[in-house]
């Protein structure tokens, strides 16, 4: 019974990421229309904030692409994930692709199959495949999970690369900018939101990025994040390529430990105009009992 009723919480909350802006989110395109003065940007920036309240009030996808599931526990030191946890979140999620309903996006086949999408995709929505589980063990004693639904746009735009720093933050904020302009240009639904992770390794650098978004606030931005969108939106690629003053809302940066080297490793994803899509349950809030 109590697996089922996680399982009903992973799917509400799945639908819940696809189909509603945050608050912070809805704010940060009311901001960006008092600050947008080019008439084509203001159309484009009005009929997002239209678009989320027709998704939100009918329980539709925010976008065509629903995006791959990606997963982020919070676990406290009293907790325990067992598998039969995993199982019923997994479980939960299949439930939501299927309800939302998701757009089939899994690839069959075998290796060589997938990846030459020789065999057509599987018609189930609930058959795409999560993303590994990213788990991050916290004071609160709780199992809580962020769920993200990760579209293909920005993947194709992102980058996970090395910089030498040459101990200068600047070198590193002018790579990042770089990056974030030309793939803003590129992406086609901006405005964007580059979450960044900077990190000892690509796969640590690739987990900070994740973090950031799922912690990231429109509202809140520390210097170096408002730094970034302000650089940004000097580029003039503006909503959806049209120009204007509105080519990034805000920036999500997590930056991790760093090792002694000449290099930082970044992961930079530049999310797109309905993005972050994320939403997050507590689904136990005080301690196992064993």
């Amino acid at each position: 019974m109590i697996h089922d009723d996680i399982q009903s919480k992973v799917k509400n909350t799945l639908i819940r990421a696809a189909t509603t802006f945050r608050e912070d989110q809805k704010d940060a395109y009311k901001r960006a229309l008092n600050n947008e003065k080019n008439p084509q940007a203001r159309w484009v920036l009005e009929n997002l904030l239209e678009n989320a309240k027709v998704a939100e009030q009918n329980k539709f996808p925010l976008c065509d692409d629903t995006g791959i599931p990606h997963l982020f526990l919070e676990v406290g030191q009293g907790q325990s994930l067992s598998g039969r946890l995993i199982h019923a979140i997994q479980q939960g999620v299949v439930e939501g692709l299927r309800t939302l309903p998701g757009r089939p996006m899994a690839v069959k086949g075998d290796d060589v199959q997938r990846l030459e999408q020789s065999v057509g995709l599987d018609e189930d929505p609930g058959a795409i495949a999560i993303a590994p589980i990213n788990i991050r063990v916290v004071e609160e004693e709780v199992v809580r999970l962020h769920i993200l639904m990760q579209g293909g746009g920005p993947e194709i735009r992102g980058k996970t690369y090395s910089v030498f720093h040459q101990h200068k933050l600047s070198v590193i904020m002018d790579e990042i900018i770089k990056w974030a302009v030309e793939g803003a240009a590129q992406l086609g639904c901006t405005p964007c939101v580059p979450a960044i992770g900077i990190g000892r390794s690509h796969f640590e650098a690739a987990s900070l990025m994740l973090e950031a978004m799922v912690y990231g606030k429109f509202d809140i931005q520390n210097t170096i994040e408002q730094e970034i969108t302000d650089r940004i939106n000097r580029s003039n690629v503006g909503p959806l390529g049209l120009r204007g003053n509105t080519t990034a809302l805000a920036t999500f940066l997590c930056i991790g430990p760093q090792r002694a080297s000449g290099v930082r490793i970044i992961c930079l994803r530049l999310c797109c105009c309905v993005e972050p899509r994320v939403a997050s349950i507590s689904l136990i809030s005080e301690p196992q009992k064993t």
